[in-house]
């Protein structure tokens, strides 16, 4: 397994570090979650069964839960050409879950240094470990499929711009809320299609973590907006706006599927990016639909902008920069804490 593009890239971060001398525990919740974190540490070494066989040219993606099967341009390309592209597709993702993966280590950690509580430290160094392990095990699957696919451009700005943040609410924001909250509907969307046991069981592992980082974005960072300054608060939800501007951005320009690691996907596949694009949208001008799955869940409206909404990170203000913005509104919470309760349950 080869890649063709930079491995390394360095960034400057503004974050303060901040030192607290007094270990007594002021807020139980975190307290609960640290010790709960420590309860359920896994091993990615050898608690998944890493003996299982997985056939690098058969798809991971059961033919039908994937939305592509319903076009007929792709209906009309070769079975081994269609195995193909939902093979590679699927390589594709899970190279996304991992460099996203690395995104939250290396936030987790900058979150350990810069919160200001002691037992918000001990949590945030809980999280970092959980995202090595997710790290690890991400990367020993792709290592089993063969195939991987550089980051996703938005993903990596996305990305970049909380690294780059000032303050450490804007870093949790960025990560525990925005790109988690993608992950989280990715991760479910993903274990929900796979006919893969192994991946089943990775994802298994990685949500039952994923509830409680879901949780300290909840709880803390909500009760530190609450506290902040007014001035300080629309500062915060500045941020939050433009990581949702940046993610509907993607969306609408041409979505994370047509950057430079997609268009890897379909030369792999021997299928012109045009002829795509053209059959998509014959398929849509003949009432043709590309459909998710009925239990797929829309990471942007269910899962992020209720959770950005819930600790208070989108304001009036920024409010009417959405709706100026063309982005639209969600705020309904039921998907959110239906999630919740069942990663709580998985925990």
């Amino acid at each position: 397994m080869t890649t063709s593009w930079d491995t390394t890239d360095v960034l400057k971060a503004p974050m303060e570090v901040c030192w607290q001398f007094s270990y007594d525990i002021d807020q139980e919740e975190l307290s609960k979650l640290y010790s709960k974190a420590k309860k359920f540490q896994w091993n990615a070494e050898s608690d998944m069964n890493w003996d299982y066989e997985i056939d690098p040219s058969r798809p991971l993606i059961d033919e039908d839960r994937f939305g592509l099967s319903a076009v007929p341009f792709v209906q009309s390309l070769p079975k081994s050409q269609q195995e193909a592209l939902r093979a590679h597709i699927a390589a594709y993702q899970l190279s996304q879950f991992l460099h996203g993966e690395q995104g939250a280590l290396m936030t987790a950690a900058a979150l350990t240094h810069a919160v200001p509580d002691y037992e918000g430290k001990l949590y945030a160094a809980t999280q970092t470990m959980d995202e090595a392990r997710h790290v690890e095990v991400y990367d020993r699957y792709i290592k089993k499929l063969a195939m991987i696919y550089p980051m996703g451009e938005w993903l990596k700005k996305l990305i970049d711009i909380t690294l780059t943040a000032d303050h450490w609410v804007k870093i949790a924001i960025g990560m525990n809320m925005v790109v988690e909250g993608l992950a989280l509907g990715s991760f479910h969307n993903m274990r929900n299609v796979t006919g893969c046991e192994l991946l089943k069981e990775i994802l298994h592992y990685v949500m039952r973590d994923e509830a409680r980082h879901v949780a300290f974005g909840g709880f803390y960072v909500g009760k530190t907006i609450e506290q902040m300054h007014e001035d300080d608060r629309e500062d915060v939800a500045e941020f939050a706006f433009e990581a949702l501007k940046l993610m509907r951005g993607s969306k609408i320009r041409s979505g994370p599927q047509f950057d430079g690691g997609f268009l890897q996907v379909l030369q792999a596949v021997n299928i012109d990016p045009a002829d795509l694009v053209k059959g998509v949208m014959e398929a849509r001008q003949q009432g043709v639909k590309v459909k998710p799955p009925s239990d797929q869940v829309h990471a942007f409206k269910h899962l992020m902008m209720p959770a950005l909404f819930r600790v208070g990170a989108i304001t009036p203000r920024t409010r009417e920069k959405l709706v100026e913005a063309e982005i639209p509104i969600w705020e309904d919470r039921s998907v959110l804490e239906s999630m919740e309760e069942k990663l709580e349950t998985m925990a």
